[in-house]
């Protein structure tokens, strides 16, 4: 457990990566929130996986032996291997249902029979847009086809969180901080935990310009309170490093693969089962735009997130009644195969959302099927859940959010129900 000494010098490094809200208040807010000693307790952290490129969700979780399948995709699409252990053959992994798992999901399927892991299937943004850019801005910031909204969804959870938080109560493990947490509330990005970076547009270059260190140029502010917090920030960083981190070792079982995702996650795991006051999480998994050659790519990038996900929940052990995990992607891809053998941009996907207390088993939503008449504009699979529905319930029933119209601006949409 960090003392409140600590977490003083921790929000040093939350005032250097946040990237807005920089300033000495900033810094106060962070300070004025860190626990008294021993005051830290367990909390309740959502993580979200953002899979950037807009995964395929019809590979994903296809309907078993769709006819309509099989002649859009001659090449892509597979049968139902109809065994618990299923997938020996190569064939999809049935879900019961109508629906199939891609075989190179395999890892996720004791969590699926063991009813923590749920499906939602014909989701996305409502908004039309094909672009990747434009996609990701409108799902991280929650607002659909408004550009130009401020603050992330996730930054704007932990503004209603409604009680005080230590400075690492939101972590993203990014090279910067993601659309999601942008706003006024304190947010940190960092992809190596023993290696911190300090990221302040421009003061790597100015201290190098003046041939100073970082202790130095903070070191020269002339608030005393950033200053003194900010000198002991190096100290907090060596303290985790050589404390926390050197001797952290994942839970029996816990294999996490070597990529960044695996990575990401086994530290957002090592900071839940520290007890440092981490209550948002946001890791990404990149590569999911699959034009050519989609079925070696798909599988490729669908074992890394399942065996990244297997690991973390494994590893959470005694935690994992805290831990709701949750994926999203931009969106789909063309229900018909394109002369490359890969997909185009599309409209609906589908998530997975993990957690002791998730509604788990079962494909929620509602799918339309393929047939021409109920595609979106009669390429894709259409938009039938809103993730705002999603993400609202998520937040509502595991963080205690109950203000949907304030953590998503405009939306007056009904919340799936996921979480018991």
């Amino acid at each position: 457990m960090w003392s409140r000494r600590l977490f003083l010098k921790s929000g040093g490094i939350a005032l250097f990566t946040a990237g807005v809200g920089v300033g000495p208040r900033f810094l106060e807010r962070a300070a004025a929130a860190a626990p008294a000693p021993g005051a830290a307790r367990r909390r309740k952290v959502l993580v979200t996986i953002f899979q950037r490129g807009a995964m395929d969700g019809l590979a994903a979780v296809p309907p078993v032996d769709d006819a309509a399948m099989k002649g859009l995709r001659p090449r892509l699409a597979m049968s139902a291997a109809r065994s618990a252990a299923g997938g020996a053959n190569g064939g999809l992994l049935d879900l019961g249902g109508g629906f199939g798992l891609h075989p190179a999901l395999s890892p996720l399927l004791p969590l699926w029979q063991e009813k923590r892991l749920a499906i939602v299937h014909a989701v996305g943004s409502p908004d039309p847009t094909r672009s990747h850019f434009d996609a990701q801005d409108y799902m991280e910031t929650g607002t659909p086809g408004r550009k130009g909204t401020p603050s992330g969804w996730l930054n704007r959870a932990v503004g209603l969180l409604g009680h005080d938080g230590t400075p690492l109560r939101a972590v993203s493990m990014t090279t910067s901080l993601p659309r999601s947490l942008y706003g006024d509330q304190p947010a940190i990005a960092v992809t190596n935990l023993a290696d911190f970076k300090i990221r302040l547009p421009g003061a790597d270059r100015a201290a190098a310009a003046a041939g100073q260190g970082f202790e130095a140029l903070y070191g020269q502010a002339s608030q005393s309170l950033l200053r003194n917090t900010a000198s002991e920030t190096f100290e907090a960083v060596q303290m985790l490093s050589d404390a926390e981190i050197a001797r952290y070792r994942p839970a029996a079982g816990a294999d996490y693969p070597q990529s960044p995702l695996g990575t990401a996650l086994k530290q957002i795991a090592m900071l839940i089962k520290s007890n440092v006051g981490l209550e948002v999480a946001f890791a990404e998994s990149g590569g999911w735009d699959t034009h050519v050659a989609q079925a070696n790519t798909f599988s490729r990038q669908a074992v890394d997130l399942a065996r990244s996900i297997q690991a973390f929940w494994t590893d959470l052990g005694t935690y994992q009644d805290d831990v709701v995990l949750s994926t999203m992607t931009e969106f789909g891809r063309t229900v018909r195969e394109n002369g490359s053998g890969g997909t185009d941009h599309g409209h609906g996907s589908c998530l997975f959302v993990l957690g002791n207390g998730v509604q788990g088993g079962r494909v929620h939503g509602d799918f339309p099927g393929l047939d021409g008449r109920a595609l979106y504009e009669g390429r894709d699979l259409p938009v039938t859940t809103d993730f705002r529905a999603v993400f609202c319930d998520l937040a509502g029933k595991h963080l205690g959010i109950a203000k949907d119209d304030q953590l998503f601006p405009g939306w007056s949409g009904k919340r799936l129900a996921l979480v018991a």
